[in-house]
């Protein structure tokens, strides 16, 4: 899709040049309206499947086609040209699960009798193994981000550690995503102290055990929380003086890169969502059932969750290969 860069405020933007009209831009309106009515895809799901319809129309009107004319050849034309772009395989595979879905959507409501995608075979991508810290380097966060408290200087001090705290051990008990945790409404602990209900992408809502841990810096931060607030941020357990109400994912990110820089640890390797992976890396290396760290991880596919048995099966061939007395003797042949 062309785009061009236009200033609004003496700075530069970028914005879409092409933008779909008329039937094209109707049909993609009422593919994304079923997504979130039937589907209650999240908002960045839907936005992502916009750009990503709204290049492929680009791609077709130049062809001279339309969303609900293109053919299996078109489809194919147009994955050649995303190929060229050098779009990573994980792009397009989003790109051709968003085609896949519009058309399906298509057919069954009677506005195409076929699917041009059904041929399509999805690019080959790698299977990334999720980074991760060793409970040893989590260990040395934790203890590093409660020894602060104790050098804290004056009451404001003292709560912004208690509440970087807090949210550090609720990261690590929980695995939530890290806007689920910076978005964590008071009524989450309501029911019960023991747990906090998290609700995650597509509204689903999942009930997620809090350790002992977690539950003191909790206790400890809600003793600290700022009172006399704003109606947008009183419902808030970790209230900011943002648009939202709440701590941005950007500054409890950034917190969490100078404390793994201040433990000694590459600030790189050290992000909100590497804690979510460790806490999943860490419960199945323990024992945890694949299932339960599915249910606790808000997976909606039990192969997303699956990622983290590679992990477990690559530390364990490392530690065969290190440690066992055979797999140092040099081979027979015969």
């Amino acid at each position: 899709m062309s785009e061009a860069p236009v200033r609004r405020r003496g700075r530069p933007k970028v914005v879409p040049a092409f933008a779909p009209r008329g039937r094209t831009a109707a049909l993609i309106d009422g593919f994304l309206e079923m997504m979130a009515a039937e589907r209650g895809a999240a908002a960045n799901t839907l936005a992502a499947y916009r750009r990503d319809l709204t290049d492929y129309a680009f791609f077709l009107e130049r062809q001279g086609r339309s969303l609900d004319a293109a053919a299996a050849e078109d489809v194919e034309a147009y994955f050649a040209s995303v190929e060229g772009r050098g779009l990573k395989p994980s792009t397009a595979a989003r790109r051709l699960s968003a085609l896949r879905q519009f058309h399906r959507f298509a057919l069954s409501d009677g506005i195409r009798t076929d699917d041009p995608t059904s041929r399509i075979e999805a690019p080959r991508q790698g299977r990334r193994l999720p980074k991760y810290l060793s409970e040893e380097e989590v260990e040395r966060l934790l203890g590093l981000a409660a020894d602060g408290l104790g050098k804290a200087a004056g009451k404001s001090g003292e709560k912004r550690r208690m509440r970087f705290l807090a949210l550090l051990e609720i990261l690590y008990a929980t695995g939530l995503r890290v806007s689920e945790l910076v978005g964590l409404p008071l009524a989450a602990l309501a029911q019960d102290p023991r747990f906090v209900l998290v609700r995650g992408k597509g509204g689903r809502e999942r009930l997620v055990p809090l350790s002992d841990p977690a539950r003191s810096a909790i206790a400890r931060w809600l003793k600290l929380r700022p009172v006399g607030l704003l109606p947008k941020q009183a419902k808030f357990l970790f209230p900011a003086g943002t648009a939202t109400g709440h701590m941005t994912r950007q500054h409890f990110a950034q917190g969490l890169k100078a404390l793994a820089a201040e433990a000694g640890l590459d600030p790189a390797r050290v992000s909100p969502h590497v804690l979510r992976h460790a806490f999943a890396s860490h419960l199945l290396a323990h024992g945890a059932d694949l299932r339960v760290v599915q249910t606790l991880l808000g997976h909606a596919d039990i192969s997303t969750t699956e990622i983290y048995t590679h992990i477990l099966d690559e530390k364990l061939r490392t530690l065969v290969n290190r440690h066992h007395p055979m797999a140092k003797l040099p081979r027979r042949t015969s």
